[in-house]
């Protein structure tokens, strides 16, 4: 645990007019899924996957993000592992995600975007099943429905197929799923302010989920949408998946296994360089705050208005304790104003640099 902070860890946000209070980090089941599929992060230790879920839980964070195509379907088994043990008021929120559909006879292909009603309703079952849980308390769209492949994890690059489901019909069941009582709050993930636009007029939007980190900015017209329409807004990747964590280097990254998406994505390739630099550019702000660059790199996410919470990932317990006080700190104009100047400095990521 970071000094210092500790007695503020626990603060919340509301999540838009949902009702729910979020604490200002969450936990993200991403990296524990496993490897075997296409979007994996090398091999991971189940028992010490679920003993950080818990660690994270028991730290006080009282939310976790997953979705049914992580590890397919193995993550979601894991976090229902993880909390079934738990009495129901020490249970945590559990947010997961549809719209990614596998084939099971090729599961290192990479999955499609679908949105079919029939597939939502498929889909939901399953991880309903999976968690162990009577209702999910947000269910999100993962990605708008192309009817093509997912290419590469993080890029919005599969094309639209004339067989894609348009968003006012997938949109549309999202809603009954939440009037029947299955879902608690329905959320868009990785879907711009056009299509946002277009689902609020459907039904309200509850909740988004866009990257967003200082190296990935580009999500700041969604986040400012949300603010504008009372949806809530919680955020992926705010460490650009480890690269921001401080303890990231040129070694680790050639390290990388082959089954780590990871390795060959532009981030820790070409665009390595800049964000690396950009990582040593929080260290002497960590220092001033005693606390870690991790714990920085969130906090200016959690800085941006209107943002209730940021997702991050851990595969092993003490991994959690690295991250978990970052809403805790309090970055000052003049923190900012030198975390803008790196970014800009350094080359690293796009979008606007101050919040």
């Amino acid at each position: 645990m970071s000094k210092g902070v500790a007695s503020e860890m626990l603060s919340t946000r509301p999540l838009g007019d949902t009702g729910m209070e979020i604490t200002r980090t969450g936990f993200g089941s991403w990296a524990v899924a496993g490897s075997g599929w296409r979007f994996g992060w090398g091999p991971t230790d189940d028992a010490e996957s679920v003993a950080a879920i818990r660690h994270a839980i028991e730290s006080g964070v009282n939310w976790i993000d997953t979705a049914a195509v992580y590890g397919l379907g193995h993550s979601e088994e894991l976090v229902g592992r993880a909390i079934s043990a738990l009495p129901e008021a020490d249970r945590p929120l559990v947010f997961t995600k549809a719209g990614l559909v596998w084939d099971p006879e090729n599961p290192t292909a990479a999955p499609s975007r679908i949105m079919r009603p029939d597939s939502v309703r498929r889909e939901v079952d399953d991880s309903l099943r999976r968690l162990g849980v009577e209702r999910i308390d947000l269910y999100q769209v993962h990605w708008p429905d192309t009817g093509e492949s997912l290419e590469y994890a993080g890029d919005g690059n599969g094309g639209v197929s004339p067989n894609a489901t348009p968003l006012e019909e997938y949109w549309q069941v999202m809603a009954e799923l939440k009037a029947e009582g299955k879902v608690r709050a329905i959320g868009l993930s990785n879907h711009t302010v056009d299509l946002l636009a277009r689902a609020e007029k459907i039904a309200h939007v509850d909740a988004i989920q866009p990257p967003f980190s200082a190296i990935n900015r580009s999500a700041a017209p969604e986040i400012a949408w949300a603010g504008q329409h009372n949806a809530g807004v919680i955020v992926y990747s705010p460490m650009q998946s480890g690269l921001l964590t401080g303890a990231f280097t040129v070694e680790r990254a050639k390290a990388l296994s082959a089954d780590d998406w990871r390795a060959s994505h532009a981030d820790f390739t070409t665009g390595l360089a800049a964000n690396l630099a950009l990582a040593d550019a929080l260290r002497p702000i960590a220092a001033r705050h005693d606390v870690t660059v991790a714990e920085i790199a969130i906090a200016w996410v959690l800085a941006w208005p209107g943002v209730a919470g940021a997702i991050v990932g851990a595969r092993r317990a003490a991994q959690v304790d690295g991250w978990r006080g970052a809403g805790a700190v309090k970055l000052t104009a003049d923190d900012l104003e030198n975390i803008g100047s790196a970014i800009t400095v350094t080359g690293a990521g796009t979008g606007p640099t101050h919040p």
